[in-house]
């Protein structure tokens, strides 16, 4: 990779930065934006130009960024009035005669419930929740907006994420985790080294107009991934608690009301990406392992 590759990323969090110490290690330049101005200093100690941007708004300042960028991820969650990004930097993008790839990650609930059943990337869009419905209407705004100012984008519908400082680890440690039960419920998941390395490989290889699942080989229960935390710290087996009595927040819920298996095979075959952690077993005994280094 040439060290005159800039990214530019739009809602610089938790998944972008495992991208840019990849990408920093090998010479890029990387510009990333906050609304948090506490996050500046993290980002600096990766490598990472912060631009503080509210999400409300063109910004002036990022004119001569977009400008620069050979490569955009686009990681800022959509809401009621849509994409903040696409409202507010739409037009000056479609104008960019410098970008080489375009990345929009979005989520797997764009596919809504299928009752355990398995989904590709072909499968029908139907989003039971309101989450879901926003990020369908961001896809399809993105994907008008390539298809007439010829962008090169590529979306990413990403399965849970999880990696350090966030697994199940801490809650119970603490004792507050519990094992919701739900007959057939399962969930797909993804650890963060895996996304990293899917969208290196994506800008190493881009394919505009390409849609990937980003996910790992096993969908599963979400009290077997807890059970596995507690038997890997040596705990006792968090309580099981049935899912219809089960004090939840709205948000908590709406999550255990779609189920499904989604399938990673484009991932393998076109972006020839082997998963660093297939299921969550390798990724939570690899997380601890790391925490007992630590």
């Amino acid at each position: 990779m040439s060290n005159d590759k800039t990214l530019l990323v739009f809602g610089h969090g938790y998944s972008a930065s495992a991208l840019s110490v990849l990408l920093i290690a090998a010479g890029w330049r990387v510009i990333g934006t906050t609304r948090d101005k506490a996050r500046l200093p993290e980002m600096a100690a990766i490598g990472v130009e912060g631009r503080l941007w509210s999400g409300d708004g063109p910004a002036a300042d990022l004119a001569g960024d977009l400008a620069q960028a050979s490569h955009i991820l686009l990681s800022v969650a959509p809401g009621a009035p849509g994409d903040p990004v696409l409202n507010a930097f739409g037009a000056d993008i479609a104008g960019s005669n410098r970008l080489e790839w375009l990345g929009y990650l979005s989520t797997t609930a764009v596919y809504g419930d299928h009752q355990g059943g398995p989904v590709d990337e072909l499968t029908p869009l139907k989003p039971t929740t309101t989450r879901g419905q926003w990020r369908v209407a961001a896809e399809a705004g993105w994907t008008e907006l390539s298809q007439s100012g010829g962008l090169p984008l590529h979306i990413f519908r990403l399965a849970g994420i999880y990696g350090p400082g966030r697994g199940p680890f801490a809650k119970v440690r603490a004792g507050t985790a519990r094992r919701i039960i739900k007959a057939g419920q399962v969930f797909s998941r993804i650890h963060l080294d895996d996304i990293a390395q899917t969208l290196l490989a994506s800008i190493n290889r881009p394919d505009p107009g390409a849609i990937y699942n980003l996910c790992d080989d096993e969908a599963a229960p979400p009290q077997d991934v807890i059970g596995l935390a507690a038997e890997l710290l040596g705990l006792p087996l968090p309580e099981a608690v049935d899912f219809d009595t089960a004090e939840l927040s709205p948000m908590a819920r709406s999550f255990y009301g779609e189920s499904k298996r989604v399938r990673n095979d484009k991932i393998k075959t076109k972006l020839g990406v082997r998963l660093l952690y297939p299921t969550y077993r390798e990724g939570l005994a690899a997380l601890l392992a790391k925490e007992t280094e630590a």
